[in-house]
């Protein structure tokens, strides 16, 4: 029998309409659906393809075993994870070596801080796989900012705000252009390496990108939670005609 394939498919940053052609075909014609959800809900990749799905399709929801219970640095983190993203593949290889396609629902795009970069790894040479590119939410923010990230020559780096609070004042520091992913409960430490990288003024969050409930504001003016899909800008200012 034939092999099927694993296509691991970027859905944008949330909005249905800023899929590609490609995504939104496999989506709609998808017998078999996986996604990741936090255990007890939809689940957001799911929500973007709401009504988008065959009556038929047979979804396959992958429940994290944890999330933020279990600091990063605990053994115990990378063991439940790594079990997790192993049983997930087997079950992924199984189907599509019983000739089934799955499409395997990816925010933003597979490749930029996914999950399904850890079923690509586990996947490939066992079964076929493929990823369809999306706009990463960076790319959403910043043009919900309506500001331009780059000009000319600017460096542009992309941080998470789990790092070390003295490291991200360092890089935030050293950049033209920055991006900062991964906010959630660390915006005080982020807000605290900003400042002391003297950069505060010019720092922006954006909420929500491409989603209904998008918010932009200046950091300076930002609440003291961030919610997880929320990202900070420092728009570069560099070389320009």
């Amino acid at each position: 029998m034939t092999s099927g394939t694993i296509h691991g498919v970027g859905l944008g940053p949330g909005a249905q309409d800023l899929m590609s052609v490609r995504a939104d075909r496999l989506v709609r014609g998808a017998a078999h659906i996986a996604f990741f959800r936090k255990a007890g809900r939809p689940g957001h990749a799911r929500r973007i393809v709401e009504g988008m799905l065959r009556d038929d399709a047979v979804e396959f929801a992958m429940e994290y075993p944890v999330t933020t219970e279990i600091p990063l640095a605990d053994p115990r983190y990378n063991a439940q994870l790594s079990g997790f993203y192993a049983e997930c593949a087997r079950h992924l290889a199984t189907l599509a070596q019983g000739g089934a396609d799955v499409v395997v629902l990816c925010e933003g795009d597979p490749f930029f801080y996914g999950s399904f970069m850890h079923l690509h790894s586990r996947l490939t040479g066992i079964v076929p796989v493929q990823v369809v590119p999306g706009i990463t939410g960076m790319s959403g923010a910043w043009t919900a900012s309506a500001r331009p990230i780059t000009w000319g020559d600017d460096v542009l780096t992309v941080l998470t705000a789990t790092m070390p609070e003295a490291e991200l004042a360092r890089r935030i520091r050293d950049t033209d252009a920055l991006v900062v992913m991964k906010i959630g409960r660390h915006l005080g430490k982020l807000r605290r390496a900003v400042a002391a990288a003297g950069r505060e003024d010019a720092a922006w969050l954006v909420e929500h990108a491409a989603m209904p409930d998008q918010r932009v504001t200046r950091l300076v003016d930002a609440g003291a939670v961030a919610p997880y899909f929320a990202i900070l800008l420092i728009h570069g200012q560099g070389r320009r005609p």
